[in-house]
């Protein structure tokens, strides 16, 4: 039986772990950058979020990439109203 690892919250994200996600690699057909914001999202608070999002605007890469249905990682969290506004805040911003 495997342990589990246990949930931690509100711990310092260090620079490398925060810039690691701008490698993440996308499954076949997926937008490079639609899979780094998306996976960024779903495992970052918002100021890690925007930490990695200077960065990736640094980069040249693209915000408003899409997912296979054509939409942009805002629109994707504008369709649950549930989450956050922060993050869509953010991404406005740097769009």
């Amino acid at each position: 039986m495997a342990f589990a690892q246990p949930a931690t919250f509100n711990e310092a994200w260090s620079d490398e772990r925060v810039f690691a996600y701008l490698n993440h690699l996308p499954p076949e057909g997926v937008s490079a950058d639609f899979h780094v914001l998306y996976t960024a999202y779903k495992h970052m608070r918002p100021f890690d979020f925007e930490r990695l999002l200077v960065q990736f605007k640094a980069d040249g890469r693209d915000v408003n990439a899409t997912d296979n249905q054509g939409r942009t990682l805002a629109q994707v969290i504008a369709a649950h109203p549930s989450q956050n506004v922060e993050f869509l805040d953010l991404l406005a911003r740097f769009a």
